[in-house]
């Protein structure tokens, strides 16, 4: 035996430990200047209501690391000027390879609302695939008396884009499981998304799709997947 050695055989390398990658999911948020999109980024990945908040200028995004179904997976939340002089040189960069987009309106404010209608079209605009699941969001729900957009009409302008809607507060503590539902009913769309589609790679029975939303869950029940 060489002198010095122990004669022990070496103990484990956490170095030599297999590499798991997380996944990453981007999701977009989209809406008119001042609806709350980065009061609910901040909302759902630091758990708080901003104190302050200036104008996001370009593009901007927050991440927070979930789990489903025993898996870790990394949620980016991408947030973005709505006014167009902020927004004219990222706009391709925002929308690339995206997973998910979020709409959101202020529900006190019935130009936000109609204005949706532009923010689709710029969706499409940009090519990002029907496949790719998208969610409509009422944000200041808890502004009871100065509500201007029902939520029967909200409701009647989901089903009409194929999409679930969730109204909710990004400034109410008390929703907080609300706006945590929108980004995580997305993660698990994904995440179920992407098992169909690594099945149908694989040749096993069951072609790839696109989820259907639940139409009539107004947003205040519990992710629907």
């Amino acid at each position: 035996m060489a002198a010095g050695g122990s004669g022990r055989p070496p103990g484990p390398d956490s170095s030599l430990e297999p590499y798991v990658q997380t996944r990453i999911f981007k999701i977009i948020v989209i809406g008119d200047s001042n609806v709350g999109k980065t009061c609910l980024t901040f909302r759902f990945c630091g758990g708080t209501f901003p104190d302050k908040t200036e104008a996001t200028i370009g593009v901007d995004f927050r991440e927070k690391t979930v789990e489903i179904e025993g898996e870790r997976i990394k949620v980016q939340v991408w947030d973005t000027a709505g006014q167009e002089r902020f927004r004219k040189s990222m706009v391709e960069h925002y929308y690339r390879n995206v997973h998910a987009v979020v709409f959101v309106y202020d529900v006190t404010k019935m130009t936000s609302f109609t204005n949706l209608k532009m923010w689709i079209e710029e969706c499409n605009g940009h090519a990002v695939p029907p496949l790719v699941p998208r969610v409509l969001v009422g944000n200041k729900c808890d502004l009871k008396d100065l509500i201007q957009v029902p939520s029967s009409m909200a409701l009647k302008f989901a089903d009409a884009h194929n999409m679930l809607l969730f109204e909710t507060s990004a400034k109410d503590p008390g929703e907080s499981q609300n706006v945590d539902a929108i980004f995580m009913c997305l993660a698990c769309r994904l995440k179920a998304q992407r098992s169909l589609l690594c099945r149908d790679l694989e040749g096993r029975p069951g072609p790839a799709r696109g989820l259907e939303p639940a139409h009539g869950a107004a947003g205040k029940g519990s992710c629907p997947c």
